[in-house]
């Protein structure tokens, strides 16, 4: 299920309202959250390093919450660098 723009601003409302104004710009600015496959979110960072850090810090938040916005179970979180979402979206 790919998530549309409304759910992805939903998404970056609610992660900024947890995490605060200077960690959300230091990590979201720019993250695509792009669609919930079996349960898994795929989701694109600016680069691998912030991509392994929101994974490690977030990816509890991000479930509950992509699920709740998407109405389907998310139970896993993958990142990965924007890079790839280039090439291939």
């Amino acid at each position: 299920m790919k998530l549309t723009e409304v759910q992805q601003q939903a998404v970056q409302a609610r992660m900024n309202l947890i995490v605060g104004a200077n960690e959300y710009d230091r990590l979201f600015l720019g993250v695509i959250f792009s669609e919930v496959i079996g349960g898994v979110l795929y989701a694109f960072a600016q680069s691998e390093t912030l991509a392994a850090e929101i994974e490690e810090k977030y990816a509890l938040h991000l479930s509950i919450i992509v699920g709740q916005i998407a109405a389907t179970p998310v139970e896993f979180v993958q990142f990965l660098s924007a890079e790839l979402h280039q090439r291939h979206g």
